[in-house]
């Protein structure tokens, strides 16, 4: 795939998307000098392009009940009982658990790493130790807890 060409104010619009995506293109012009349509122009050739993939929100998880965050790494065992364990699968394993938010596969010293969200600690111990780490595959944990974030 050829990468997008994108100039300084395509970079600018994205830094604000990035901040607010609910900006109308109004006030991102006001901000950044340029006329709406322009604006509007070159967020639709940003996501023609693919370098917009989407709009997410940003949850208040503490108002939704679970005010635990934590990160977990993990590290596979690519031979359980004999079948081979594919990285990608146990990945996916852990994606479907609840509480699970994000699994991102790595490289160095942790194979994946997953953020977890969880109603309290013995929720998260629940997770870890009871549904985690009765993966296939999942062979060691490392949780670590998000004291905040900034």
């Amino acid at each position: 795939m050829e990468s997008a060409k994108i100039d300084q104010k395509d970079r600018e619009i994205i830094n604000e998307l990035i901040n607010n995506s609910r900006q109308t293109v109004g006030k991102l012009g006001k901000k950044l000098g340029m006329p709406p349509t322009t604006i509007h122009n070159r967020i639709k050739k940003l996501e023609a392009e693919g370098v917009i993939m989407n709009y997410t929100a940003n949850i208040n998880y503490k108002v939704l009940g679970r005010p635990v965050m934590a990160l977990i790494g993990i590290t596979v065992n690519y031979n359980v009982e004999s079948k081979k364990i594919r990285q990608r699968d146990v990945a996916k394993k852990i994606k479907s658990l609840e509480g699970v938010r994000e699994v991102t596969i790595l490289t160095g010293g942790m194979d994946i790493i997953a953020k977890v969200l969880a109603k309290d600690i013995d929720d998260l111990n629940e997770i870890v130790t009871e549904k985690l780490r009765d993966i296939d595959g999942v062979d060691k944990t490392q949780t670590m807890i998000v004291l905040t974030q900034v």
